[in-house]
């Protein structure tokens, strides 16, 4: 195809990368000509493809252990390599802390935070052997860093998975980078389910102070630098992509007491 950029020689790895954010990932991977393996439970509902090329979809339940070690396997035995892992995977349904038991609360943490850590454990006994070593991407969330409200055992493990994080590019610098996009609001296609029909995401949009929501694509070019080596001396950080995070309360509060629009 015109225009489609030669082969890069990496191999990526975007876990759900079927879908969401996770497909904007695995595009922006594609268009820097890399090769790349998305996975999840099931396929994605049409092929994931950028610029005339497509990703490679392999099956994978993540919070199997044995199934891990068996795809990272096959990853190395078909593609020879693994450049970037990027753990996108993950999310929970809505669900109050006392509305459940712990049990169901710790399923949430397993595929947010143990899952993730398997996976890179994986990747890291092929990476640290390349003599290019390799680079590890957790995909955060500002509810690490926030309280939660009905997700609360999503953003303890998120703030767990930011320091997960850190201390890998501490244990394992420098031959395997380690980072994190920390995500506010993205526009995907279940952006519904969290924000409402179109109205509510523009309602939400306008609490961001950059007046809308991400596009996962845009997540994709910033995965895209971390792993790249323009980005080479940066490793246990955590780059917020969030648009300017959210405008404070209070000051909406004070401005309305004041008939200030």
């Amino acid at each position: 195809m015109v225009g489609a950029p030669e082969p890069d020689g990496r191999v990526a790895v975007v876990t759900g990368g079927t879908r969401g954010v996770g497909v904007g990932i695995a595009r922006a991977f594609l268009r820097t000509g890399a090769q790349v393996i998305v996975c999840a439970r099931r396929p994605p509902p049409r092929p994931v493809t950028a610029h005339g090329r497509t990703a490679r979809f392999l099956p994978v339940d993540l919070r199997d252990a044995a199934a891990v070690e068996d795809f990272f396997g096959r990853v190395a035995t078909d593609h020879g390599r693994l450049d970037v892992l990027v753990n996108n995977a993950g999310g929970a349904p809505f669900r109050r802390l006392d509305a459940a038991d712990a049990t169901r609360h710790a399923r949430v943490i397993a595929l947010n935070l143990t899952a993730p850590l398997t996976a890179s454990l994986a990747a890291h006994r092929l990476m640290r052997v390349q003599r290019a070593g390799g680079c590890v991407l957790m995909v955060g969330s500002v509810s690490g860093s926030r309280p939660s409200p009905g997700t609360a055992a999503y953003g303890a493990a998120k703030a767990g998975l930011e320091h997960l994080a850190r201390t890998m590019a501490v244990e394992w610098a420098p031959r395997v980078r380690v980072n994190t996009l920390v995500l506010g609001m993205v526009r995907t296609e279940s952006a519904h389910l969290h924000y409402g029909d179109e109205h509510g995401v523009a309602a939400v949009a306008r609490t961001v102070p950059a007046g809308r929501l991400a596009e996962p694509d845009e997540v994709g070019e910033a995965a895209v630098f971390l792993a790249s080596d323009r980005a080479a001396y940066i490793t246990g950080a955590s780059l917020l992509v969030h648009g300017g995070g959210e405008r404070p309360a209070f000051l909406d509060a004070a401005n309305a007491d004041h008939g200030e629009p």
